[in-house]
């Protein structure tokens, strides 16, 4: 693959229903593994409707598609003249080109344009396997690896992460393998290949390498091997088949992690210091899995309370906003209540007669009272979630750093009960943080082993378990956490609250531009809501001879 040449292409689409547009594509030539050249990327307008669902993700509307995109014709024109006879190779291969782009073309009397190279998520999967925890997700691994920020879910700024993952993370990985080609590359991605931990059934989870010396896990294997199911077969023998291949031991590499650390190696394993001394023998692995972890989890801490400040701040923004809008809120789904009961009762009476219809009322006045409790609490929780001043809020993070490392349950991963206390004691801290609440995390922080004790929670002080197998389960679940981390980060700058959030930051007027806007907003609502409310009253005048009497209500 030194010389080969081909190309990194990536779209951005109206979705996933047919007929799929597509409204990006961006396209960079490589050499071997480098870029060659200048990248391709164009707009596309082909005068189709955006859903609301795909245009939160990538950010084009129709509106700005008919403003900056170019005909359809014209850049796939454009397009083949840069990609000429080259092979084409997108992160979801399958998706980008034979789903998206070949009934694009045909849609519009197009020939295909270059070739079907190889998938990258399947050179991912495969060479990563069993790390990151199975997950491949593109912007998942940017963060992982801490590969540069490129714009996430644009066609080009995908193109350049996943060629900034290919060169950084993947090329030693495929060196080490001897993928020296580009056919050697096709052939390693077209194989069968199952992933190292089994996806489903009773062993799910379970990495299928165990099946060496378990034999209840050896034999559903076989199971497999024997079933009537074609592809159920294919795996079970493919397992049987690396299993038969293997080494007694199990390596732990280095080159899977993105954790700076310095290796040792075998002649620092052996330490004389004088001549009548005994020599002293560190074992390499373990030492390098220690160093691994310190580093995974310090990773884990910085990413965590990232998340936690981002997090608050979120918090914070939505509970003032709360504050602001409580009553146009509570009178909007008050209605909604009374709207929604009142219906129920006009079919109950037809339907079911006067008395089941009288019923209806007595849970119209349960589902009041449980509203009313709802919005007592919410506003409780949102005047205990406070503002923190910088100074507060940089405590608050170093504190959490602190606990988060000597007490994140990963620390004792073959110990469940002290994995609960350390989750209980962690849950804690979490809620004190989400709410800013300084002067709890400073009591624990001083003294947390007599804030659990206080609580009743024993911890006995035991030591993690310091053998090879035991760092590498350890190593495991930090980084499983670091997965975790990274995506609810990711989940939460898409929510709508943190969008919400970032406007009322980088505005100095934003927040009160919001609350004008959803005042306005839920007086439309609350209007529409108040019609219905008399209509189905009116409604229940004429059907019953009695009227619905919630003067307090209205």
């Amino acid at each position: 693959m030194f010389s080969s040449e081909w190309i990194m292409i990536d779209t951005e689409t109206t979705g996933f229903a047919a007929p799929i547009y597509v409204v990006e594509i961006a396209a960079q030539r490589m050499k071997g593994w480098e870029r060659s050249g200048p990248p391709f990327r164009h707009l596309l307008n082909h005068g189709a409707d955006i859903p609301a669902e795909a245009a939160r993700v990538h950010g084009y509307t129709r509106e700005i598609l008919e403003r900056d995109g170019d005909l359809p014709l014209s850049v796939y024109n454009d397009f083949a003249g840069y990609v000429a006879d080259r092979p084409l190779v997108a992160y979801n291969l399958p998706y980008d080109y034979d789903q998206v782009l070949v009934p694009e073309w045909a849609r519009l009397g197009l020939a295909p344009i270059g070739q079907s190279g190889f998938c990258a998520l399947a050179l991912t999967q495969r060479l990563l396997d069993p790390v990151p925890a199975g997950n491949c997700k593109l912007q998942t691994l940017r963060q992982y690896y801490r590969l540069p920020e490129r714009g996430a879910h644009t066609a080009l700024g995908d193109v350049e992460t996943v060629i900034d993952l290919m060169t950084q993370v993947l090329k030693p990985l495929a060196q080490e393998r001897g993928l020296a080609s580009w056919n050697d590359i096709v052939t390693f991605c077209e194989a069968d290949w199952f992933p190292t931990r089994i996806a489903f059934g009773k062993f799910k989870g379970r990495d299928f390498r165990e099946a060496r010396e378990d034999a209840d896990l050896r034999s559903w294997l076989n199971w497999l091997a024997s079933s009537t199911n074609s592809r159920t077969v294919t795996m079970g023998h493919w397992y049987l088949s690396e299993l038969s291949r293997l080494d007694v031991a199990v390596e732990t590499s280095s080159a899977l992690s993105p954790f700076k650390t310095e290796p040792l190696d075998r002649q620092q394993t052996l330490k004389p210091h004088t001549a009548t001394e005994l020599v002293s023998f560190i074992d390499p692995e373990i030492e390098n899995l220690r160093l691994l972890i310190a580093a995974a989890r310090q990773r884990l801490a910085d990413l965590s309370s990232d998340f936690m400040s981002e997090k608050r701040a979120v918090d914070a923004c939505s509970a003032k906003l709360f504050s602001a809008l409580r009553q146009q809120y509570q009178r909007r789904d008050l209605l909604k209540t009374l709207v929604e009961y009142r219906r129920r009762f006009v079919e109950t009476l037809i339907v079911q007669g006067e008395e089941e219809a009288e019923a209806v009322k007595a849970e119209y006045s349960h589902a009041r009272e449980q509203s009313e409790r709802e919005y007592e609490e919410a506003a409780q929780s949102a005047a205990n979630t406070k503002d923190l001043s910088a100074e507060e809020e940089a405590e608050v993070k170093s504190i959490w750093r602190k606990l988060a490392k000597i007490y994140h349950p990963d620390r004792v991963q073959s110990d469940p009960e002290r994995r609960r206390v350390f989750e209980k004691l962690l849950a804690v801290v979490n809620d004190a943080r989400a709410v800013g609440d300084i002067t709890l995390l400073r009591e624990i922080a001083n003294d947390p082993a007599a804030y659990m004790a206080k609580k009743g929670w024993d911890d006995d002080g035991s030591e993690e378990d310091e053998t090879a197998a035991g760092l590498r389960a350890v190593y495991e679940a930090v980084s499983l956490a670091i997965i975790e981390c990274i995506e609810q980060a990711e989940q939460l700058r898409e929510s709508e609250q943190y969008a919400v959030m970032r406007f009322c930051r980088d505005n100095p007027d934003g927040f009160d531009r919001i609350v004008a806007r959803r005042i306005e907003f839920l007086a439309k609502e609350i209007e529409v809501l108040e019609k219905d409310a008399q209509q189905l009253q009116i409604e229940i005048g004429q059907l019953s001879g009695e009227t619905w009497d919630t003067q307090s209500d209205n």
